[in-house]
C-alpha cells in the first residue's frame, strides 16, 4: 500500500491519448503474449496481497517493462482506494490499461482461477478428513504460521504507510477504535479518509510525499509511457454500459438463486451478506477478512473461531487473493446446512456463488473508474484521502492479527461489553504451548531467516503433525 507524491497543483493536464489499433486497445502488447504472462503471475500469487503486489512489480514492470513505476503506483493507489482485493484489482487495471476491457478481464479473472480451484478441494479435504489427528494437527499448525504472516503484514505496510508522526497517530487511533471500542470498520476506514483529506488541504506537511519513483536509472522506458492517457475516455455512455452490465452479471445468478431456493436459504443468505461485503470492505484483504470473521462466526455461525483461521491458512497456501477464504466459508456453511440438496452438492454451489458476488464487484469498480483516475494521475486531494485510508489499514490489519491470536493461542475466551468498551480478552490459564512455539518459529523463519509465506507454512504444518502425533495438544 503505497502513496503517491503530491504534487505543487491539484491535477495534471491532460496528456495526448496513446495510440491504437483501431478497436479500443492500445498498439502495445501483443495480447497472447499479455494473457501467457497473466497465467504466469497466477501461478506464483502466494504470501498475500505484498507478496502479490511483489510479484507483478517484477514482471510488468522491472522485467517486461509494460508499464512504468510511477503508473503501477498510480494503478495500486486506486486499487487500494476501493472495497475488494487491491493484489486482484491492480491486475485487472493494468490488463486494462494494455488491452482495454478483455484484457482486464482476462487478468482479473486468471489472478483468481487457481484459487479457487485449489481452495475448493481444500475445502472438501478439510470437511471430509479435518477430525482426523492428522489433518487436525497440520491445520493447528498452519494456523500458528497465520499470526507470524500477520504480523509481517503489519510490519510492511507499516512500513511503507506510516512515514510520518500524524499516519503513525491515525494508525493507532484505527486499531484502538476497532479492538476496544468495536467501531465499525467501514466508519473507521471512511474517517480515516476524511482525516488524510484533511490533512492534505490543511497542514500537507504531515502527509510527507515520496520520491518519483522512475529515475534516469531505472531503466528502458516502459511500453506505456508515464506521461500519455489509456484512449478510453470517461463518458456517461461508457459508464452507463459498464454499469448496467456489471450488475446485471453482478444480480441475476443472486436472484436465481433466491428464487429457487428461498429467501431464507444458507446460499441467499451467503449470497446477500457476500455481496454487501464485497461493496463496503475498504482496506484489502486482512481488512475484509476482519469484517468477515466477526460476522460469519458470531452472527451467521457458519463456523467457529478456530475454523475461520484455518480457513485464512489454507487461503494462504494458495495463489491468488486471500479473501479466497470466503469460499472455505461458505463451503462450510452449507455443508451444515444444505436444505433439500446433497451437503456436497450444496457446499460447492455456496463456495462457487460467494466467489462470483465477491470478485465481480471488483471488476465493476475497476472497469468503472480506471478511465477517470487516468484522468486524476496527481490529483493532491485523491491522495491525501488515499493516504489517510492507508494509514487506517495498518491498524486494521493489528486487529486481525490480535483476533487470530486470541483464537489460536488460547482455548477460551470472553467479551468485555460494558459502557463504551467492546473487546474480547483471553483466559490466559487456557494458554495453548504448542501454537505459541510453532507461531515463534514461524516468527523466526520470517523475520530472521528471511523464509517465503509458502516454505514457512510447510514447516509449520510439519510441526504442526508431529506435535498431535506424539500426543501433545495442538487445538
Amino acid at each position: 500500500m503505497t502513496s503517491e507524491a503530491f504534487p505543487q497543483r491539484d491535477a495534471v493536464p491532460s496528456p495526448p491519448s496513446a495510440p491504437t489499433t483501431g478497436g479500443h486497445e492500445q498498439a502495445v502488447v501483443p495480447f497472447g503474449t499479455a494473457v501467457r504472462a497473466w497465467f504466469g503471475i497466477s501461478l506464483q500469487t502466494f504470501g498475500g496481497p505484498a507478496g502479490q503486489i511483489a510479484v507483478m512489480q517484477r514482471t510488468l514492470v522491472d522485467e517486461k517493462r509494460w508499464i512504468g513505476q510511477n503508473r503501477f503506483l498510480h494503478a495500486l493507489n486506486y486499487c487500494t482506494l476501493l472495497p475488494g482485493p487491491e493484489a486482484q484489482q491492480l491486475a485487472t487495471y493494468v490488463g486494462w490499461l494494455l488491452h482495454g476491457t478483455r484484457g482486464g478481464l482476462v487478468a482479473g479473472g486468471l489472478f483468481v482461477l487457481p484459487g479457487v480451484v485449489a481452495l475448493l478441494g481444500l475445502s472438501a479435504v478439510y470437511v471430509a478428513f479435518g477430525d482426523t489427528t492428522a489433518v487436525t494437527s497440520v491445520f493447528a499448525g498452519l494456523a500458528a504460521a497465520v499470526l507470524a504472516i500477520v504480523v509481517q503484514a503489519v510490519v510492511r505496510v507499516a512500513t511503507k504507510a506510516l512515514d510520518s508522526r500524524a499516519l503513525v497517530v491515525l494508525a493507532v487511533v484505527s486499531f484502538l477504535a476497532l479492538a476496544v471500542f468495536g467501531v465499525p470498520f467501514p466508519v473507521v476506514v471512511a474517517l480515516a479518509g476524511l482525516a488524510g483529506w484533511s490533512l492534505g488541504r490543511w497542514r500537507p506537511a504531515a502527509l510527507p510525499g515520496k520520491k518519483a519513483a522512475d529515475g534516469p536509472d531505472a531503466g528502458p522506458p516502459p511500453v506505456i509511457s508515464d506521461d500519455v492517457l489509456h484512449h478510453e475516455a470517461p463518458t456517461t455512455r461508457r459508464t452507463v454500459k459498464v454499469l448496467v452490465v456489471g450488475l446485471l452479471v453482478w444480480g441475476v445468478p443472486m436472484a436465481a438463486v433466491a428464487v429457487l431456493t428461498g429467501a431464507g436459504s444458507v446460499f441467499t443468505e451467503q449470497g446477500l451478506f457476500f455481496s454487501g461485503a464485497a461493496v463496503v470492505t475498504f482496506g484489502g484483504a486482512y481488512a475484509v477478512l476482519a469484517y468477515v470473521a466477526q460476522q460469519a462466526v458470531a452472527v451467521y455461525g457458519w463456523l467457529s473461531p478456530g475454523e475461520m483461521v484455518r480457513g485464512l491458512a489454507l487461503a494462504e497456501t494458495t495463489p491468488g487473493p486471500l479473501i479466497m477464504v470466503v469460499q472455505f466459508v461458505a463451503f462450510l456453511g452449507a455443508y451444515r446446512d444444505p436444505g433439500s440438496l446433497d451437503p456436497w452438492v450444496a457446499a460447492v454451489l455456496a463456495s462457487l456463488l460467494v466467489t462470483w458476488v465477491t470478485f465481480v464487484p471488483s471488476f465493476l469498480f475497476v472497469l468503472l473508474g480506471a478511465p477517470y483516475m487516468e484522468r486524476l494521475r496527481g490529483n493532491r486531494s485523491l491522495s491525501a484521502a488515499l493516504t489517510g485510508i492507508t494509514a487506517a489499514v495498518v491498524g486494521v490489519i493489528a486487529d486481525l492479527g490480535v483476533y487470530f491470536a486470541v483464537h489460536t493461542l488460547f482455548s477460551e475466551s470472553s467479551r468485555v461489553d460494558g459502557g463504551p468498551l467492546a473487546l474480547e480478552l483471553p483466559d490466559v490459564t487456557t494458554l495453548r504451548v504448542v501454537p505459541v512455539v510453532i507461531a515463534l518459529v514461524a516468527g523466526v523463519l520470517l523475520f530472521r531467516v528471511r523464509w517465503s509465506v509458502l516454505r514457512t507454512l510447510g514447516v509449520c504444518a510439519l510441526l504442526g503433525l508431529a506435535a498431535g502425533l506424539a500426543g501433545l495438544p495442538v487445538s
